[in-house]
Formats: structure tokens, sequence, C-alpha cells
């Protein structure tokens, strides 16, 4: 877990590509969050729109900001690349207190590691729960789902390599 966090979620899964391929489909934030794009049950039917500097959140202190409504509830979090080391090791952590009804701040990220004919994926996600009254009852209530949600979706997302060829 990051200092200055108190919860921690991952996923793991082994995938069929190489950690260079892997890593460059990993390294599109809008491959990588497009969970946050699509209704669910867990946005409660709502959608986050992605959007990123210049250099696209791959580079070491680019942004990637999410934006939408939840439930009328304006939501919104910009992320700041903290650590980037192709292709093994991309971090993000959040800039600024997040407006998010279910976690507050975080640094997320994910690693890759070479094994027989596939890749160990690790996607995690350490965190502390939002500010304000609501938020943390929420966010105690509610949050290890939302971020194991988020974490796995994402390890599962990728394990579909068809979908996450280089381009």
């Amino acid at each position: 877990m990051s200092p200055g966090f108190h919860f921690h979620r991952e996923a793991t899964a082994g995938i069929a590509a190489s950690p260079q391929d892997l890593f460059a489909c990993l390294d599109d934030h809008r491959r990588l969050a497009a969970h946050m794009e699509k209704p669910s049950l867990m946005m409660a039917g709502a959608t986050m729109r992605i959007a990123t500097d210049s250099q696209r959140g791959q580079a070491v202190g680019s942004w990637i900001r999410l934006e939408g409504r939840v439930l009328g509830i304006a939501l919104s979090v910009e992320e700041v690349v903290s650590d980037y080391k192709p292709p093994v090791l991309k971090t993000w952590q959040t800039r600024g207190e997040p407006h998010l009804l279910l976690i507050g701040p975080y640094r997320m990220g994910f690693e890759l590691a070479p094994g027989e004919g596939k890749t160990q994926l690790r996607v995690w996600i350490d965190y502390n729960l939002p500010a304000g009254l609501p938020g943390r009852w929420l966010g105690r209530l509610l949050g290890a789902v939302y971020a194991d949600w988020c974490v796995t979706r994402m390890v599962k997302d990728s394990a579909n390599v068809a979908s996450f060829k280089a381009v």
C-alpha cells in the first residue's frame, strides 16, 4: 500500500500478450478506463467523460480528467501520472480533492511481469474515504465494492487481447 492511504484493492491475471504490447494497450487511458464511459449498475447508469492533456496521460506529469453526473450529482477527478516505466509500470494519482461519491484521493497503477507465454498483470488502487460525513459513510459502506469493480474491470477488459491491439 502506498504511504498516506488507508485502503488497498487489486486484481491480477495472466494475459496472452507480450509486456510491450500489453503496456501499449493499457497506456491508452481511454481504453484502460473505458468502463467509466459506459453505463453500468456500479455507476448507477451514469457515465464519466475522459479527457487528457496533449501527452495523453503517457508521461510523468501528464494529466487525465474524468467528469460526469451520477444520480444528478456532479462528479470529477483529476489524475496526474506519477511513475512511467514502459513496459513494466505506470501509476497515477489524484491531484487536488476529487469530487467522487465512494472513494476519496487515490493512487492507482498497473505492473507487468513476463511469464511463460503470458504477461502477469496486476492492477491496484490505494485510496482514502471521501471528505465529509455523507461521503465517508458511503465510502465505508461501498468504497471497497467500487474499488474492486474498477480494478477487476480493468484486468478483465485487458484479458480480451483482440480489443487491446496496439494502435
